[in-house]
């Protein structure tokens, strides 16, 4: 579970061992390549990962909460890494360039991912697009999903085995020739077999919650690809916004402001 998302150079580095070691081992094992060995490897503790195994795991080791809490960091951090180093950017920038053909966007996540859904949609609708995060029921959600066609994008968001609302949601909008993106964390996941394009971003933690820093940062780049396609039409969007911004009540205003900003 430590280390299924490591790299074979960061497993010899974490294991004090030489990368041309563990390549050759993983090819005596029936691997051509190493990266066919991590994706089985991915594939086999995806499927089995709970939120009770991960909590057990990381109980496993002696450390300090103090030395946990480092820990967890650490994982963000190399999250974020893999995020960086095997980051597809044409699928980014198609499904900007989709986004920017779409009549209306329906981004769908469930439970925790919730969260992600709602800051992609709402980063999207910032910049002028009908861009929506389905909350309530199921049933709320398949009714969204019927009236979309082929002018429209489902955006879909889900890790490790994946929810079945969320599998089914992509499904039934690919059947209705609706253009699917997944946002998920393995390219062995249901989201990545649906889906037409999806970007990956590992969620590997010792917390049970998982960690959705590097998806946060995923979506990041999903915004920032939209907003510098056509860069003149999100700045005249974000021109009329800062006006209305500063004309209205939006900000507080009292004390608690910068010096500069005291002195202005």
């Amino acid at each position: 579970e430590e280390i299924y998302f490591l790299s074979s150079r960061e497993l010899g580095k974490r294991f004090d061992m030489d990368a041309a070691t563990i390549v050759r081992t993983i090819q005596v094992l029936g691997y051509d390549r190493y990266a066919d060995f991590a994706a089985d490897l991915r594939r086999h503790f995806v499927a089995r990962i709970t939120p009770y195994t991960t909590m057990q795991a990381a109980t496993r080791e002696k450390q300090s909460v103090a030395d946990r809490l480092r820990q967890n960091v650490d994982k963000d951090i190399a999250n974020l890494h893999l995020l960086k180093t095997g980051l597809d950017t044409t699928q980014v920038i198609a499904v900007a360039k989709r986004i920017h053909r779409a009549r209306r966007v329906v981004v769908v996540g469930i439970d925790l991912a919730a969260s992600l859904a709602h800051f992609l949609a709402y980063g999207l609708a910032v910049q002028g697009f009908d861009a929506e995060a389905p909350v309530g029921s199921a049933g709320n959600l398949i009714h969204k999903i019927k009236v979309l066609d082929s002018k429209d994008l489902v955006i879909a968001i889900s890790f490790g085995r994946c929810l079945r609302e969320t599998v089914e949601a992509a499904q039934r909008a690919r059947e209705q020739g609706v253009p699917t993106f997944g946002i998920t964390d393995s390219d062995t996941t249901p989201l990545a077999k649906y889906c037409d394009g999806y970007v990956v971003a590992a969620i590997a933690s010792s917390v049970f919650t998982g960690s959705y820093v590097a998806p946060m940062a995923a979506i990041n780049t999903i915004i920032a690809a939209c907003a510098h396609l056509h860069p003149q039409r999100t700045l005249a969007l974000l021109r009329d916004y800062e006006k209305e911004a500063a004309a209205g009540a939006r900000w507080h205003v009292g004390g608690g402001g910068s010096r500069m900003e005291d002195r202005g």
